[in-house]
């Protein structure tokens, strides 16, 4: 099976595009892992918190946890979107 996309052997390989591409994965990691990071602290000292129940009977970790997997797809789905390969014209 061949799996040609198109794309250059070299593409993604130019200095500072790689390292504009990792600031911005950096960037996105940062963010995400504030948001994650409340998530378990909050867990850890204020447990009381995440066990209100304030949609459909839901607690709150669950719908956090719900934020978090959403969150990552979105996260993802930027990063693709800065990092896309850009037209030279």
């Amino acid at each position: 099976m061949h799996s040609d996309h198109g794309k250059t052997p070299d593409e993604g390989n130019h200095p500072p595009t790689a390292a504009r591409n990792a600031r911005w994965g950096m960037l996105l990691f940062v963010l995400y892992l504030a948001g994650y990071a409340t998530f378990v602290l909050a867990g850890a000292f204020a447990p009381a918190w995440l066990a209100q129940r304030p949609w459909a009977g839901v607690n709150l970790a669950i719908w956090y946890g719900f934020g978090l997997i959403a969150a990552a797809l979105v996260v993802a789905l930027v990063y693709s979107w800065l990092c896309r390969a850009r037209d030279a014209s």
